[in-house]
């Protein structure tokens, strides 16, 4: 298996102040600002998710302008206009394909599952909560994480507080 993909490899999720992702096979918030910092960031590069994250996507459709690889136990899983891998083995084989930055998109397992391969981690960090069923790594707690930029403050239209930061691996 490839250790080195990380430098390349990147976690792009929103998340409440308990790093809370999602509940059901949603989203906890939708803030139009965070939508469009994730299309700037994941447009022209490699999108890495899970078969529930991609359902929950509009019309369960692929991400447009994206490669879209999804992490699948089911083998017979297709869908136009996604390459389905099985395996990590598998997976990492067809990231060597791609000279760009790849960012994994969720669900919780993919995450959990891919963090020790990625080098950074751009997180919304909303100051809210909302009942929660998956989850992030507590990236705060984990010491092999230090975040390196803690992003502005701001407000969304419906009044939730929220910033960009980013995580970096410690090497």
């Amino acid at each position: 298996m490839t250790g080195n993909l990380n430098m390349n490899m990147n976690i792009i999720a929103s998340s409440s102040a308990s790093w809370g992702i999602g509940s059901g096979s949603s989203l906890l918030f939708r803030i139009k600002e965070d939508m469009r910092y994730f299309k700037e960031k994941t447009t022209g590069n490699v999108v890495v998710m899970g078969r529930k994250t991609l359902d929950s996507l509009p019309g369960g459709e692929p991400l447009p302008d994206r490669v879209n690889i999804v992490l699948t136990r089911n083998k017979s899983f297709s869908r136009e206009g996604v390459t389905a891998v099985h395996s990590l083995d598998e997976l990492f084989d067809e990231l060597k394909k791609y000279d760009c930055a790849v960012y994994v998109i969720g669900g919780g397992e993919i995450y959990r599952t891919l963090l020790p391969y990625c080098g950074r981690a751009y997180i919304t960090r909303i100051n809210a909560e909302r009942e929660a069923d998956v989850f992030l790594p507590d990236l705060d707690r984990d010491e092999k994480w230090q975040k390196t930029i803690h992003g502005e403050t701001q407000t969304s239209r419906t009044g939730l507080e929220y910033s960009f930061d980013v995580y970096e691996r410690i090497k």
